[in-house]
């Protein structure tokens, strides 16, 4: 029984021209306990492959976190296996603020060890115990109290294009890089502050916030459904729009417009930007700003060396990476000391 995929991504990305019809992008995240995480991930495997569902999901005995795209012609018959699923029957869909029917151009569903890499090693941890889940408008209230601090809980680079006002945002690698230092920098507010957070979903947040009631941490509230949640209820509901700039999403769209606001810039010439790209040489892939003028420059690339290695044959790119680990920046942070703009 077949349980990968059979097709490239160009050759997808051509069968989706070629059908014409309208996919949803969709994240969603369920904590929850499953046993035997390799059976369920084939159920979804074969299940979703049959609908045509692409994207990247991952389980693990902690529960599942799945970004992916669906034919809307499907979604119904989606949303009913999900269903069929107890501890997913009726599981929050977040729906793509911006759409783009080539948003996921294979379908991965890979078993984990956690569903969100955190590094966290105490089993006394329990992630079902989180904080107080709050909508756009108790959001916008609660951030607007001198008793609260809001924290951001994404990656330096996401925040770095968008990010709710007077937000604290961590100069961070990672997720499990913020813990601690949050953690440290609010020690002395455990019990008299609101600590209030976000991130781009919500799974972030909820592994937090059950991180930081664990600590000790008596009043933690996070954004229900994260930015993309926020971002539908403060259309539906004529709210304030308290989000700056882009939301960063992991997938070929690199980003939602949430607000008019650019607050980034190209990391190569410093000019107003927030358009994330990756590295055209195969041997790098950085994930960094890059301004339409730079990119023409230097042929997509984020260095002259690599323009250089991308502008030679193909075949002679090969040569020059065979024996050599080959370097996957996609998401990997644009700390490169050859972007003289980088923040």
């Amino acid at each position: 029984m077949q349980l990968y995929n059979t097709l490239s991504a160009k050759e997808r990305a051509a069968l989706i021209e070629e059908a014409g019809k309208e996919r949803l992008t969709i994240s969603f995240y369920k904590y929850a306990h499953i046993e035997n995480t390799s059976v369920f991930r084939n159920h979804l495997f074969i299940t979703w492959n049959d609908l045509d569902v692409l994207g990247r999901i991952y389980v693990a005995n902690e529960g599942i976190n799945a970004q992916l795209s669906v034919p809307a012609d499907n979604f119904e018959a989606f949303k009913n296996h999900l269903d069929s699923i107890s501890f997913l029957e009726n599981v929050r869909l977040n729906i793509a603020v911006e759409q783009n029917n080539k948003s996921f151009l294979k379908l991965k569903v890979k078993v984990r060890n956690k569903i969100v890499a955190d590094g966290l090693e105490d089993e006394n941890f329990d992630v079902t115990n989180k904080g107080i889940h709050v909508g756009a408008e108790k959001f916008n209230e609660l951030i607007e109290d001198p008793d609260t601090v809001l924290v951001d809980m994404r990656n330096h680079y996401e925040s770095e294009i968008g990010h709710f006002k007077n937000a604290i945002t961590p100069d961070v690698d990672t997720f499990r890089d913020s813990l601690d230092i949050i953690e440290e920098d609010l020690k002395d507010h455990k019990e008299d502050k609101k600590l209030v957070m976000y991130c781009t979903g919500g799974i972030r947040c909820e592994k937090a916030s059950a991180y930081y009631k664990h600590k000790g941490f008596k009043n933690v509230y996070q954004l229900e459904g994260g930015i993309i949640e926020y971002t539908r209820q403060v259309k539906d509901k004529d709210l304030e729009n308290k989000f700056v700039g882009k939301n960063f999403v992991f997938d070929h769209r690199r980003g939602e417009r949430i607000s008019e606001d650019v607050i980034a810039n190209c990391h190569q010439c410093g000019e107003s930007c927030d358009t994330h790209v990756n590295c055209a040489n195969e041997a790098c892939h950085l994930l960094f700003i890059q301004c339409p003028k730079c990119a023409e420059k230097m042929n997509n690339c984020c260095s002259d060396d690599c323009k250089t290695v991308h502008e030679l044959p193909f075949e002679e790119q090969k040569k020059l990476r065979k024996g050599k680990t080959v370097s996957n920046k996609i998401f990997k942070k644009g700390r490169s000391p050859v972007l003289k703009f980088k923040k």
